[in-house]
């Protein structure tokens, strides 16, 4: 996907009249600029499995364009549309399940819960002692009278 992000930026007018204004779509150049970014940047991330869901449905999204392409200029060719068509159930599979275990993700969450967890008990500590000196007074209160 790196290599197909690059191969629109080396000739940017050139795939946009060729691909996109094909299609009939507005604003060319700059839907153009915005698939190649996406490869660009999307396939790294989902490779880390850092911003997993975001980026595969970005990348889900510029491979149906794809294959629409293909659709409008080949027909239901399958050699023209497999490719495609594959790279757009897997970003698909990831935008749904996400990275995984063993993601950037799940590091993340995993460390981030575990601060959160912290502070939680941490709050639920100090308000057990305000509660506890909260009893003592009452009951010093109580057995003075």
């Amino acid at each position: 996907m790196i290599h197909n992000g690059l191969d629109k930026l080396a000739n940017i007018e050139s795939f946009a009249q060729a691909y996109v204004a094909y299609l009939g779509l507005p604003f060319p150049i700059t839907l153009s600029y915005m698939a190649a970014f996406t490869e660009l940047i999307g396939a790294p991330l989902v490779a880390l499995g850092l911003f997993t869901r975001p980026a595969a449905l970005g990348l889900f999204f510029t491979m149906t364009v794809a294959m629409y392409h293909h659709v409008k200029v080949a027909g239901l060719s399958i050699p023209y549309l497999e490719l495609s068509a594959l790279y757009a159930a897997t970003f698909l599979f990831f935008a749904i399940n996400g990275g995984g275990r063993f993601s950037v993700d799940a590091l993340l969450t995993r460390l981030l819960g575990g601060l959160l967890t912290q502070q939680a008990d941490g709050k639920r500590a100090s308000l057990e002692t305000v509660f506890q000196l909260s009893d003592d007074a009452k009951a010093e209160t109580k057995s003075g009278l």
